[in-house]
């Protein structure tokens, strides 16, 4: 009798179906495959899915997704019709920007290990001769890339899974997911129960319906994109039959929102040029209302919306002047708010879990992840760019998730910088600050919907009076985005005078009850069990040893700590540990406090004029934190900083915060304060070499690779990742994030660029900024160990090669006195 647990999997598309097929390759063979529809072809996204996978993206993960799919496709038929053709990519630029585009692409490619080149008008003609050279400035050609047959990989999927025990039935609808006692018990169907002890909902943009079932939040919106063939067009005549069906490069125009295939002699192409189509379900078709050709995620096409992209690809591709569009429709597919795919588990129902909003492009490699959580409990790739609990609340509401995943749509072939925030909706939450902010012309980028000041404006006549070696040198087109000398003026007056950083959008956690420090010492990697007032930095593993996150743990009394963390994520993962026996309670205390920074070396002499308590260095040391009060509000001080200077993370009630800092600033002006923002903030950050998680460090690295292992005490007792730790040798790892300079002093880098040790690529860059500080160009990237400080190296941007210098670090005040004083 099977020991496997019994697994129910709302969705037989392309997801549902990998799925199937990985838990039954991991010898779980109790797997139940569910579909509303008729199999093999249900009516859902993977019907009428185009099939095309181009793997390079800026997501590590999301590259290693699609790569996954490429090689596992490749491997499967169904009765010897393959499933993948791998005729290539094609993405054609027309622009200047978006053929410098193209070359910032192939730097991602060769960071994730896709092989990929930029080449010419002449060879993208070549490659597909459909095109008009003339219309082309270039091309970034993958070979690896293709088409993946998606309804006849769903076959030999389902029949894999079958023959290993898994079940697929269609035309059964879910009714209601059965729980008790906050576990899933069973699926309830149109056809009875189905007994489960995990059900996972791949129910792509029905994901919203089943979710409700268990009063989960989705957080997608079904979206319409058309979708047109010609009739057979001569040029096309005798190169293909129903077997192979292309041969020419999939084709990706994104200058105007167009994508290009073959099938068989006529052209089939998408288009996401028209107007946001969000689809309600309950205007879908219903049972009896749809035939073999009409499915109810294929809608009715409207010519109106098609006619401008049918006019740009004419002018691309000559050879549509004479065609005609023989058949189209619009299709549904889910969108989200940042665009990426929903996996996890419900906050409240123990074993239903969702993969949603997951196109066949990143089907397998997602499934595969899923299939590990489950009977492994970590995936080999990290996930918090995918985990359904990533939002805040804010950023799962209706209107909310409508309005971005609508322009996620609008944008999803635009050139986008690292940094580019939202443009709606804005000022959604802001800090206590904002008013003052706003009249000190704060330029505010985004994250999570809070509103960041990234500089100021009102400092910008300093940027006259900066010393010479302060003096920040320009930058090219790129790099100058979203960025501002004034920046250097706001890191210049952080070491040499002071300033205030709003740092109220960090997440933090009230962690209380009897049992909170032995929930805190079992979950964190440090020693937290120190006296009242402590600060410890820890971090949190996952069994493998990998860095789920790291944290800032206050201790404010015996049984309550604070805990500063990274997002949502870390919350809800603290929240499913908590003991069973009620002992701990957890609750989110960010929207009730602020936090200002008070960071200088004239900190001190800003603030203990306002407070009668002891903030000499003997009064309140380096990592402490104690109840004081700044001209009469009450303030937790935390001796704590980011930037790598004297000061204190001053935290209070929202009620006090536009208060407070009023105080401190009007306290500040003879001292020269000035506010600043998330720009400085970062420059001065790296000088420090302070990671940042998800960033430089994820659950793919362990703490001594990441450089973090002074932040474990293998000797404090059991925590959460020790038995794989204690079998890693801090000074033997193979691979270290490692501080690099550049050597031209002016070059800046983004982020996720190769890096090349001895002409051949060995690693990407993590974090980048101008340390302002040292007057060049810095950057943290993952390397061989092997890249000993010293060594020299090369970072590939956009079109070019970079010569840097691996480092020691921090490159600022090691000895740590500045922050000790």
């Amino acid at each position: 009798m099977s020991t496997s647990p019994r697994v129910v999997i709302i969705g037989a598309g392309i997801v549902g179906a990998n799925l199937a097929d990985e838990l039954t390759s991991r010898g779980w063979n109790q797997v139940t495959v569910l579909d509303q529809g008729p199999l093999p072809l249900t009516g859902g996204s993977t019907s009428h899915a185009p099939g095309l996978v181009y793997q390079t993206g800026p997501s590590q993960t999301m590259t290693r997704f699609a790569t996954y799919t490429v090689e596992k496709f490749l491997e499967l038929d169904d009765d010897g019709d393959r499933c993948f053709n791998q005729v290539g990519g094609l993405e054609i630029a027309t622009t200047p920007e978006r053929l410098a585009d193209l070359h910032r692409k192939q730097g991602w490619a060769t960071s994730w290990g896709v092989p990929g080149e930029v080449i010419g008008p002449d060879e993208c003609a070549k490659l597909h001769p459909l095109l008009d050279a003339d219309q082309v400035l270039g091309g970034f050609h993958t070979p690896t890339d293709g088409l993946a047959k998606a309804a006849r990989a769903v076959v030999a999927l389902a029949r894999r899974a079958v023959s290993r025990g898994a079940r697929f039935r269609g035309a059964v609808t879910v009714t209601g997911i059965n729980h008790s006692g906050g576990r899933v018990t069973g699926v309830e169907t149109d056809h009875g129960e189905i007994p489960a002890d995990i059900v996972v909902s791949c129910a792509g943009f029905w994901g919203q319906a089943i979710g409700e079932m268990v009063g989960m939040t989705v957080p997608l919106l079904p979206m319409a994109h058309q979708y047109a063939k010609t009739a057979p067009l001569p040029e096309l005549a005798g190169r293909n039959d129903e077997r192979t069906e292309a041969n020419l490069p999939i084709l990706r125009h994104q200058d105007r929102d167009l994508y290009y295939r073959e099938h068989v002699d006529r052209l089939g192409i998408g288009t996401y040029a028209h107007r946001p189509i969000p689809v309600r379900l309950s205007d879908l078709p219903q049972d009896g209302e749809t035939s073999e050709r009409a499915m109810p995620s294929m809608l009715a096409f409207t010519e109106e919306d098609f006619a401008p992209s049918w006019e740009h690809s004419k002018r691309l591709l000559p050879a549509l002047e004479t065609a005609e569009i023989e058949t189209g429709f619009n299709g549904v597919f889910s969108f989200t708010p940042d665009g990426g795919p929903l996996v996890g588990e419900s906050p409240d129902v123990q074993g239903f879990w969702v993969a949603e909003a997951v196109w066949v492009t990143h089907s397998a490699g997602v499934a595969r992840s899923v299939a590990q959580l489950l009977v492994d409990g970590r995936s080999e790739i990290e996930l918090h760019g995918c985990d359904v609990h990533r939002f805040d609340e804010i950023e799962t509401t209706p209107d909310y998730v409508e309005e971005t995943s609508s322009r996620n749509f609008v944008e999803i072939y635009d050139v986008k910088h690292p940094l580019q925030p939202k443009f709606s909706p804005r000022d959604l939450r802001v800090s206590p600050f904002h008013a003052r902010q706003k009249e000190l012309g704060a330029v505010f980028l985004e994250a999570h919907g809070w509103e960041r000041p990234h500089w100021f404006e009102a400092n910008a006549p300093l940027v006259k009076d900066l010393p010479m070696e302060w003096q920040p040198p320009s930058r090219d087109a790129w790099s100058a985005m979203f960025h501002s000398p004034v920046a250097a003026v706001e890191a210049w007056k952080t070491r040499t005078a002071v300033a205030l950083y709003d740092m109220t959008s960090l997440k933090r956690l009230e962690v209380s009850g009897p049992g909170a420090l032995a929930f805190l010492d079992r979950m964190t990697t440090n020693k937290v069990d120190k006296s009242v007032g402590s600060v410890t930095y820890t971090l949190m593993l996952d069994e493998a040893g990998g860095v789920r996150s790291d944290l800032t743990v206050a201790r404010l009394g015996e049984q309550r700590f604070q805990i500063g963390a990274n997002g949502n994520i870390d919350h809800e993962y603290l929240r499913r540990n908590l003991p069973d026996d009620g002992g701990v309670t957890i609750r989110d205390i960010t929207g009730g406090t602020c936090c200002i920074g008070v960071w200088g070396p004239l900190a001190r002499d800003l603030v203990q004029p306002l407070s009668g308590d002891d903030l000499s260095h003997e009064g309140l040391k380096f990592f402490r934190c104690k109840q004081i009060r700044i001209a009469g509000i009450p303030v937790t001080a935390m001796r704590v900083s980011y930037v790598g200077e004297l000061g204190w993370e001053l935290y209070t009630s929202a009620e006090y915060g536009q208060r407070l800092w009023d105080v401190l600033f009007e306290a500040g002006r003879d001292l020269g304060v000035v506010a600043a923002g998330r720009a400085a903030f970062n420059s001065l950050r790296l000088e420090k070499g302070y990671r940042a998680w998800g960033a430089d460090m994820t659950t793919e690295h362990n703490p001594y690779e990441a450089g973090v292992g002074f932040a474990v005490r293998m000797n404090k007792g059991d925590f959460v990742g020790r038995d794989a730790l204690a079998g890693i040798d801090p000074d033997a790892v193979e691979r270290r994030l490692s501080c690099l300079t550049v050597d031209d002093g002016r070059s800046v880098v983004l982020g996720a660029e190769p890096v090349f040790v001895d002409g051949e690529p060995a690693g990407y860059v993590t974090s980048a900024a101008f340390a302002h500080t040292l007057g060049t160009p810095i950057a943290y990237a993952w390397l061989p160990s092997s890249a000993m400080p010293g060594t020299r190296v090369e970072i590939k941007y956009f079109d070019r090669m970079i010569a840097a210098t691996v480092a020691a670090e921090p490159l600022v005040d090691p000895e740590m006195h500045r922050i000790r004083r």
